[in-house]
C-alpha cells in the first residue's frame, strides 16, 4: 500500500510546462551576479562569499568575492571549507531514504516500532487547575512521515512552552550524548502538538539520524561517509574536524544587519566540533567546500546520479522534491517566510509563482533549503539549474538569498505557471 501510495504521490507531481519566451524565460547574467556578490562585501553584509551555478550539464558561473579571514587576510576561494548548519539537513534526509528504498521501514510506520520509548510519548496541552501543565496521549502516533516534513510535534528548544522547559532541562543534544541517548531522552519532552497538525521546526532530523543507525548498523557518520559522501566524491566534507582545518576553514562573523561583523574565535568552532564528542548531529554539523556540495545538489538535480554515481532511485528524489504537506497544515511557523512553498523530505518545496516583488524569484518545483550561517542552495528541474551559496554571516542573513535570487534569475522573473 505504500508503494503505491507513492508511486502515485510522485508521479502526481506539479506538472510545469517548459519556460517561455518573455517574462518566463531567463538567461543567466554573469556581470549581474558578479555585481551582487561584490557587492555584499563592499556594504558589509558579508566579509567573503562564494557563488556556483551548475546549468544544463555544465558549470556556467563562479565568482567569488571577500575573505574567508579577514584578521589573517585569506580569501575566500573553491578550497574553503565552510559550516553548513541546517544545510546539513538534506544530506541526512537523503541518508534516511536510501534506508526506505532497501525496504527497511514504512514512511507510515509508527516511530515506536523503533525507538520504543516513543510510545509513551505525551502532549503539553495547557495547564491544570492547579496550574501544573496537562498532559495527555497524542491523537496519533508520531509517524516516520511526521519526521521527514515537521509534523511530528516536537521542538528544538529556546522556547517558553512547558515542552521546551523540559527541553532544557534534558538538553538531548547536548554534545556529550549518543544519538541513541539523545533519542531516549527526546521521548522524555513532551509534544507542543499532536501529530499531523502543525509544521514546527524541530530536532526530528536527528531523530532520523539515529533511524539511519538503526535501519543500517553503522555510526550515522561513518554511514553518509561511505553511502553519500564517497560516492558522490565529496572529498572534503564530514563532521569531526579539527584543528587540521582551520588553515582551510572560513571563519563565522556575527553581528545584526547594518552593524559591523565580528569574528567568532577559533576555539569555539574547535569545542564545537571535537571529535571525541559523541554527537554527531542530523540537523546541522557538517562541513564542505562549495564543489563538494554542488555534487551533492547535482545528485537532486540528475534525478539521484552523478556522473554516473547513483544513490537514488529517481522516484525517490520525487518524493524529497514533492510537498508532503498536507493543506489543513496551516500552522506552519516561519515557512511562510520563504514564500509560496510547501516542504518536501528536509527542504522547501515551491509550489506556487512569486506572489509578491518582496518574495524571493524562483521556479515552481525546485528544492531550496539553508542554513543558520547564511548558507543557501537550490535545485530547480524545470530550469536543469543548481546554485549553491557560500558565505559564513550571523545569524541568517534571508536578505542575501533574496538578492541572490533577483540576479540570478531577474528581478521580474516569475517562472512557468504550474499545469
Amino acid at each position: 500500500m505504500i508503494g503505491r501510495l507513492f508511486a502515485a504521490l510522485a508521479a502526481g507531481m506539479l506538472a510545469l510546462s517548459a519556460p517561455a519566451a518573455g517574462e518566463d524565460a531567463f538567461a543567466l547574467d554573469p556581470a549581474r551576479i558578479d555585481r551582487t556578490l561584490d557587492g555584499f562585501v563592499e556594504k558589509g553584509r558579508v566579509i567573503g562569499g562564494e557563488v556556483l551555478i551548475w546549468q544544463d550539464g555544465a558549470e556556467r558561473y563562479y565568482h567569488t568575492a571577500g575573505l574567508a579571514d579577514r584578521e589573517a587576510a585569506r580569501p575566500f576561494s573553491r578550497d574553503t571549507l565552510v559550516q553548513l548548519y541546517s544545510m546539513t539537513k538534506p544530506v541526512t534526509g537523503v541518508a534516511l531514504m536510501q534506508q526506505w528504498e532497501a525496504g527497511k521501514f514504512g514512511l507510515d510506520d509508527p516511530l515506536a516500532w523503533y525507538i520504543p520509548a516513543f510510545a509513551n510519548v505525551q502532549v503539553a496541552d495547557g495547564t491544570n487547575p492547579d496550574g501544573t501543565p496537562h498532559l495527555r496521549p497524542p491523537s496519533r502516533p508520531i509517524v516516520i512521515r511526521d519526521l521527514l516534513r515537521h509534523t511530528a510535534g516536537l521542538t528544538y528548544g529556546g522556547g517558553d512552552t512547558y515542552a521546551e522547559k523540559v527541553w532544557g532541562e534534558l538538553q538531548p543534544l547536548a554534545r556529550e550524548h549518543t544519538l541513541e541517548q539523545f533519542a531516549e531522552l527526546l521521548a522524555q519532552v513532551p509534544l507542543r502538538y499532536d501529530p499531523g497538525t502543525h509544521w514546527h521546526y524541530s530536532a526530528a532530523i536527528d531523530v532520523q539520524a539515529r533511524l539511519v543507525e538503526i535501519f543500517s548498523g553503522q555510526k550515522f557518520d561513518e554511514y553518509v561517509r561511505d553511502h553519500i559522501f564517497l560516492p558522490l566524491g565529496m572529498k572534503d566534507s564530514g563532521w569531526k574536524r579539527g584543528r587540521d582545518d582551520l588553515p582551510r576553514l572560513a571563519a563565522i562573523y556575527e553581528g545584526e544587519r547594518g552593524s559591523v561583523l565580528t569574528r567568532r574565535s577559533d576555539e569555539q568552532w574547535l569545542d564545537r566540533n571535537y571529535s571525541g564528542h559523541p554527537m554527531t548531529e542530523g540537523g546541522a554539523g557538517i562541513v564542505s567546500t562549495i564543489d563538494d556540495y554542488m555534487r551533492f545538489a547535482r545528485m537532486l538535480l540528475g534525478d539521484g546520479e552523478v556522473d554516473g554515481a547513483r544513490i537514488l532511485k529517481p522516484a525517490t528524489v520525487k518524493i524529497i522534491m514533492t510537498d508532503q504537506l498536507d493543506p489543513k497544515i496551516t500552522e506552519r511557523l516561519w515557512l511562510p517566510s520563504k514564500g509560496a512553498v510547501g516542504y518536501g523530505v528536509n527542504g522547501a518545496v515551491r509550489i506556487a509563482q512569486p506572489q509578491t516583488e518582496r518574495e524571493d524569484r524562483g521556479t515552481v518545483g525546485e528544492y531550496i533549503w539553508d542554513g543558520a550561517s547564511s548558507v543557501l542552495f537550490w535545485v530547480d528541474p524545470v530550469n536543469d539549474l543548481a546554485v549553491v551559496f557560500m558565505t559564513q554571516r550571523m545569524p541568517n542573513d534571508i536578505t542575501l538569498h533574496h538578492d541572490l535570487r533577483a540576479a540570478v534569475y531577474g528581478a521580474e522573473y516569475l517562472g512557468p505557471v504550474a499545469d
